[in-house]
């Protein structure tokens, strides 16, 4: 890849982040659902921005979820994912978030996960 080429995605990423979390700020008092997406592994959690504290966070590396993540494939992986930090939620009493897919397209194993958090409860 080119340098030219590599800068303009670089600059594509930090427009895509930018202007998701601009939107959110305005006028939402909800707390957010943050997801990050690495090549291998994929990870969400549920922030209350106004606190500062992070109210339940799941992960595809977390021990816990390693059984029912066996033999996978990654989109499935973020699906189970997506059910799991839905579930843990409603334990913490959050029904209504607002979605945060950072720098990733809502495309493919981040689509998987919104999908399934919204099955599972969560109002987004």
């Amino acid at each position: 890849m080119t340098k030219a080429k590599s800068n303009l995605k670089t600059k594509r990423r930090r427009r895509r982040t930018l202007g998701g979390r601009s939107r959110q700020r305005l006028g939402t008092d909800r707390p957010r659902l943050s997801v990050h997406r690495t090549l291998k592994h994929i990870s969400a959690q549920v922030i209350d921005d106004g606190e500062g504290r992070t109210l339940a966070a799941v992960s595809s590396t977390s021990k816990a979820l390693a059984d029912s993540l066996n033999g996978k494939n990654k989109t499935e992986r973020a699906t189970v994912i997506g059910a799991e930090i839905a579930r843990l939620a409603k334990e913490a009493g959050v029904d209504a978030v607002a979605f945060d897919r950072g720098y990733s397209k809502y495309h493919g194993r981040v689509k998987a996960l919104a999908e399934a958090a919204r099955e599972g409860g969560l109002q987004f």
